[in-house]
């Protein structure tokens, strides 16, 4: 009866990990040879590890990942992808994001930019980070009504704050004059202390031409190319292509 009382006050004081430890105990057949002190190391070292992987879910439904179960482990390193797998794990295991370095990964369209660039976010969140995903062509529309609710300035420092800034593709349509000066904003305020991934289709000797006003490119690419590293992806599209209908075959009328 003692007992139960102790596992509701412990699942209404949302201690989760210890409300299951206890349970997990209670069922355990060698219970009666483990001291207390063993007993009430484990039950906290189970709180500590349910907190840590609650903190990694929220972190990664946070981020809005493209590809949300993209992982290093994962990584697609055959031949003619130009991707090194050492050079992957030394990033990911380095200090590229305390460092606050960037990471500019590109490459053809379907050649894993994206699930790459998304993979070193996933991670960062496994280890605590915070991340965001943004793709550059929305981001124009997001801030113009973010000017427009009065929430830009807010946003601005919430994402300076953010630990890995992931924008995806990087150059793939133009930009106009106030989201050209509000991504030199959001790339100033990380500038050397938080870190940021890009990715695009458009090498990045093009980059200058893209942002289009020359000071502010000056500016952008300046603060990018501090601390850096590249990753150029090659080879053909990863994506599924459509199977060719065979001959004969009617079309399905649904």
């Amino acid at each position: 009866m003692m007992m139960n009382t102790t596992l509701d006050q412990l699942r209404e004081l949302k201690l989760h990990g210890l409300h299951a430890g206890l349970q997990e105990q209670l069922t355990q057949a060698g219970l009666s040879a483990m001291s207390f002190e063993e007993r009430i190391a484990l039950l906290v070292d189970r709180e500590v590890h349910w907190r840590g992987d609650k903190r990694r879910e929220r972190l990664l439904k946070e981020a809005r990942l493209k590809y949300p179960q993209a992982a290093i482990e994962d990584l697609d390193t055959r031949a003619g992808r130009g991707v090194d797998r050492r050079a992957v794990m030394s990033l990911a295991l380095g200090d590229w994001i305390t460092g606050g370095h960037s990471v500019l990964i590109t490459g053809p369209t379907g050649a894993g930019k994206s699930w790459l660039a998304c993979a070193l976010a996933q991670y960062a969140c496994r280890q605590g980070r915070s991340a965001v995903y943004q793709r550059v062509p929305r981001l124009g529309e997001e801030l113009r009504i973010r000017h427009g609710n009065g929430t830009f300035g807010k946003w601005l420092i919430q994402l300076a704050k953010t630990d890995v800034l992931l924008l995806d593709d990087w150059g793939m349509a133009g930009i106009d004059a106030q989201t050209r000066a509000d991504l030199l904003e959001i790339i100033d305020d990380r500038s050397s202390h938080k870190a940021t991934i890009i990715t695009s289709q458009l090498p990045i000797e093009h980059w200058h031409a893209w942002v289009g006003d020359a000071t502010i490119a000056d500016a952008i690419l300046d603060r990018l190319m501090q601390k850096h590293h590249r990753f150029t992806l090659t080879g053909e599209s990863l994506r599924q292509k459509p199977k060719p209908k065979k001959e004969g075959l009617k079309p399905d009328p649904s």
